[in-house]
């Protein structure tokens, strides 16, 4: 019997060589011109109401490549132009599907720059990676070592800050359902502190935009100062796109720990459903969300648990965590953020805000991996835990 096994994507920095970045940069266009092109040919005939799958978009590739005006498509490798259609193609799969928004057409200055190949559009050979149209392998960096499967494909970007990076997905052996355990645990997610747990513990919010505030003020001030279209302010953006990046590598590689520390530890992890995208229209506080990473954090827990055998629970945001008393149940009228700990007024239990609302979202996620339910928010008199309302599927008239 086959076993399948979880792909995962090693990322690696490289650097080219003035060829490789000149014909990589050249790919990137292509690609968000075939993009384009297919997406304008697909929403015209939507206009039509028509449909045009990947197969007829394919062949519409073919006719444009033999256009005098499109020739430049036939320079580059064809495998990242089809892969692109397949992008296409999946982005109109989630819209009809109403997973997602209508697909945008892509910018060349604020759109990602990225290639993906296939197996047919690569080839390593002694450790050593080269792509279609290139001579010499690309000179990696392998901060790691790969798997002992072939990539299945391989992406090729550039980010704002200049830097290359390559992604090989492949097969990862070591990825496998951990031993199950019983331990559970509620997580609030806070600015103060980045994450509380219902057991108590506390993680500091490193603010790592604020710490370097200062710096990406300095470079915004010096950016703004350069004439529009000259090299002088394409070298300014990039320096604060480094800023930047700084930042997000940071975040990241915190958020990475925290995740993969309790996912190993824990068998149910409950957190709440946040809409952080309504959240950052908060003027005040839009700068502290964002930094906090709260999006990035609940991703990376949910395919991590889908990795090791861990399950994820969220509860509604409008569960009045913070507000129901752990100890009695009761409700409290009124919270301002401003209250970070707090007294019941039926049993005089104390709480710790945020503790308080790890125990009671854990609480909450039980009932619901029990009853397989979701939690409706308490709106009623203070009436305890029992007071939840679950929802119950309708009846079929």
């Amino acid at each position: 019997m086959a076993v399948n096994r979880a792909k995962r994507a090693f990322r690696y920095r490289f650097y080219p060589s003035d060829v490789q970045a000149a014909e990589l940069l050249r790919t990137f266009g292509c690609v968000r011109k075939v993009y384009n092109l297919a997406l304008a040919a697909r929403t015209e005939a939507w206009a039509r109401q028509e449909r045009v799958n990947y197969h007829a978009t394919s062949a519409m590739l073919t006719a444009w490549k033999k256009t005098e005006e499109l020739a430049f498509l036939n320079e580059v490798s064809s495998v990242p132009l089809q892969q692109t259609l397949r992008h296409l193609q999946s982005a109109f799969t989630h819209f009809f599907g109403k997973r997602a928004k209508y697909p945008r057409f892509k910018s060349r200055k604020r759109s990602r720059k990225s290639a993906e190949y296939t197996t047919s559009g690569f080839r390593i050979r002694d450790g050593r990676l080269t792509l279609a149209k290139m001579a010499d392998p690309l000179d990696i960096v392998w901060s790691r070592p790969l798997p002992g499967a072939a990539p299945s494909t391989v992406t090729v970007s550039q980010d704002a800050a200049g830097r290359w990076f390559v992604s090989l997905l492949c097969e990862d052996p070591l990825v496998k359902p951990l031993p199950a355990t019983d331990a559970a645990i509620g997580i609030d997610v806070g600015l103060v502190h980045l994450l509380t747990l219902s057991t108590g513990e506390k993680v500091a919010n490193p603010w790592h935009e604020r710490r370097d505030r200062a710096r990406l003020a300095r470079a915004q001030r010096e950016l703004s100062r350069k004439a529009k279209g000259s090299a002088n302010r394409a070298m300014a953006r990039r320096r604060v796109a480094r800023v930047h990046a700084r930042i997000a590598d940071r975040r990241r590689d915190l958020l990475h720990q925290l995740t993969t520390r309790l996912v190993r530890e824990n068998q149910t992890l409950v957190i709440e459903d946040l809409t952080v995208a309504n959240m950052v229209k908060n003027r005040p506080l839009a700068r502290a969300i964002a930094d906090a990473g709260w999006r990035e954090f609940r991703s990376m827990l949910e395919y991590k648990a889908a990795w090791y055998g861990r399950e994820v629970i969220a509860v509604d945001r409008f569960f009045p965590s913070s507000r129901l008393c752990s100890g009695c149940g009761s409700v409290r009228e009124r919270m301002p953020l401003s209250v970070r700990a707090w007294m019941c007024g039926t049993c005089g239990a104390a709480h710790d805000r945020d503790v308080n609302a790890a125990k009671n979202l854990l609480a909450a996620g039980l009932a619901v991996s029990v009853c397989g339910a979701g939690v409706r928010p308490q709106r009623s008199s203070p009436g305890g835990l029992s007071a939840m309302k679950q929802k119950t599927p309708r009846r079929e008239p």
